[in-house]
């Protein structure tokens, strides 16, 4: 999982957070299909080196722990000198599912450290090291549910809506430095972290597969766009959400809030 030959480099590079499962795998994957060199970063050791073995370029893993507040700033260091990247896509997310008030203060506190805080830091440090090239895309994976609400994941959807608003801010000086500042709102994916969160009877196949997810993401973020809904479903719910928000909260309310056998965390 190095590199070949030590501080040569020709091919284009892409870091990919959360990327031994789920979204982060399938748009890991799919770069190395398009010969990109990928910096993959994730707690699961065991499942970056499945990575590496069924990537088709170079995988280079970094067993990071993105719930340790502590150490995001060594840890953010340590991604951004294996620099400098044309693409950066910022994926690494949990989620905590149930009624707000029965889920551990200490759950909730690590939601938002893995899917706001992390990030934010990230790219803190991405930029400050100058590890994104002239020209290269930052993409921060959001939620639909920035727009329509999260009822049953209230601490997920916190997280989410402070990367939105995060990236929105932070477009315009990081443009200065040419670095393009995307944030991608996807709806429910047909991934083993939704289902693991979804009501047990809830229909998987309404969810979009994550390899046609992950083509989506990388498109928006090779054509630079700042606001990414990708999907039907995920354009349709951001319009509902923005002029209907309390009849899609409601969807969602009675679709897996009041479904749910109990809290998962």
């Amino acid at each position: 999982m190095s590199e070949a030959v030590s501080g040569i480099r020709n091919k284009k590079r892409a870091l990919v957070t959360g990327a031994a499962n789920g979204l982060g795998k399938a748009i890991a994957l799919q770069l190395s299909e398009l010969g990109y060199e990928v910096v993959a970063v994730d707690l699961d050791e065991a499942g970056l080196l499945k990575l590496h073995l069924q990537s088709i370029e170079t995988v280079i893993g970094i067993q990071g722990d993105f719930s340790r507040a502590a150490g995001l700033k060594s840890l953010a260091d340590k991604i951004a000198a294996r620099g400098p990247f044309e693409l950066a896509f910022l994926v690494a997310g949990i989620s905590a599912t149930g009624a707000f008030e029965t889920i551990p203060r200490k759950n909730h506190e690590k939601v938002l450290t893995v899917n706001a805080l992390a990030p934010l830091i990230i790219a803190n440090r991405l930029a400050a090291k100058n590890t994104v090239v002239n020209g290269g895309s930052l993409m921060f994976v959001s939620s639909l549910s920035n727009a329509i609400g999260y009822p049953g994941a209230a601490s997920y959807a916190a997280s989410k809506d402070a990367i939105a608003v995060y990236a929105k801010s932070i477009r315009k000086p990081f443009g200065k430095l040419g670095i393009k500042v995307c944030c991608t709102f996807p709806g429910p994916i047909k991934t083993e972290h939704a289902a693991r969160h979804a009501p047990t009877a809830a229909d998987e196949n309404k969810r979009m597969p994550v390899d046609r997810m992950a083509k989506k993401i990388i498109a928006a973020a090779f054509k630079g766009k700042p606001v990414n809904y990708p999907g039907a479903f995920s354009k349709i719910g951001g319009i509902a959400g923005c002029y209907f928000p309390k009849w899609t909260t409601g969807k969602v309310r009675k679709a897996i809030f009041e479904r749910l056998d109990g809290p998962v965390y």
